[in-house]
């Protein structure tokens, strides 16, 4: 029943934002709620922390696109948490199918924006675990800025960001729950980043019309400071075949500086806007970017296919209520390769 499951916890101390929702109920904080300590936030930046869930989710609200052999006010996808801070929003879909092998659900948010603390910058994180497999989806807004050594700072967020993201620790059956971001097995990193190219406004823009976006990302910030070894180290992203993300003028599909008339900020095009993914078991179907005009950045999306390993409970429980003898092969977890493209065009476990 709705009213018989329990609301997430929220430790306020840390918190840049106070509401969280999974699945369609939102969770606000209440003086009788449980508290979580945190030992290990040092108290420099918000760290938000909700407590684990192992129960299932809400309905998905109703303009999500309805299939084929659905129920009637029934959905494909239905919501698993969504978190906004300030102006970043985080949201995760899981197929209505495999909704209750989502356990161990948790957020955390870090904030790195006005003197290293504000939300205005920082990160969303989304930890969960999906059968045997744990997943984080980390969304951020890192440190603006075109100047040479701007880089250093985006740098030091994303550094900030992975030593001050914490998720409660939960111990289960068969699993013990991941604490940090990249104790997760699989990981995908998105949002604006804010790297930049280095070259004048002129070479970007004579490299753009020419397509040749191999001289571009030669120039490009976190491609120069991957090589380095100075952020994202063994992080991976797709090839990028689309024009820069950013900047464009208003409802336009110009970059910002090229119409004369308007008043605006010239800004050299940049691929600010990426999907980074980290872990064994990913494999990236598609990388492209979207045309919507409603900000002066292009939107990127990316589709991945994603192992997920399983335990065989059933073969478990006849082990321990039985003599019968299994080979140990038998009692080692499986993968469930969710892979299998549908008449939609998608595969089971999808990722944007």
């Amino acid at each position: 029943m709705e009213g018989d499951i329990l609301a997430p916890r929220l430790d306020r101390r840390y918190s840049v934002n106070d509401r969280v929702m999974y699945g369609s109920r939102p969770s606000d904080y209440q003086a009788n709620y449980h508290r979580w300590e945190d030992e290990n936030n040092d108290g420099e930046s918000p760290s938000t922390v909700f407590s684990p869930m192992s129960y299932g989710y809400g309905n998905a609200p109703p303009y999500v696109e309805e299939t084929n052999g659905t129920a009637a006010g029934h959905t494909r996808y239905c919501l698993v948490a969504s978190k906004q801070m300030v102006g970043l929003f985080l949201m995760v879909w899981a197929r209505r199918e495999i909704k209750s092998d989502i356990r161990n659900l948790k957020v955390s948010c870090v904030g790195r924006g006005l003197m290293g603390y504000l939300g205005n910058k920082g990160s969303i994180s989304v930890s969960m675990l999906l059968h045997q497999t744990s997943f984080c989806f980390v969304c951020s807004h890192l440190t603006s800025g075109h100047k040479d050594g701007d880089e250093h700072r985006r740098n030091s967020d994303v550094m900030e960001i992975l030593r001050k993201t914490r998720f409660p620790m939960v111990y289960g059956q068969y699993e013990r729950s991941a604490e940090t971001v990249l104790e997760h097995d699989r990981i995908v990193w998105l949002g604006d980043l804010n790297y930049r190219i280095a070259l004048s406004y002129r070479a970007v823009k004579a490299l753009v019309e020419m397509r040749d976006w191999k001289a571009l990302l030669e120039k490009d910030q976190l491609r120069s400071e991957q090589r380095g070894g100075r952020v994202f180290p063994g992080w991976n992203e797709g090839r990028i075949y689309f024009p820069p993300t950013y900047k464009y003028s208003n409802n336009s599909d110009k970059y910002a500086g090229e119409d004369m008339n308007q008043k605006e900020k010239k800004r050299t095009p940049a691929w600010c806007d990426r999907i980074l993914w980290y872990g064994r078991g990913l494999s990236q179907l598609s990388y492209v970017r979207g045309e919507s005009r409603f900000s002066d950045h292009r939107p990127v999306y990316s589709m991945f296919s994603a192992e997920v390993e399983s335990i065989n409970h059933s073969r478990i429980q006849k082990m321990s209520s039985s003599s019968s003898q299994l080979d140990i092969e038998e009692l080692l977890p499986y993968s469930y390769g969710y892979t299998d493209i549908n008449p939609y065009g998608y595969t089971d476990l999808n990722f944007y």
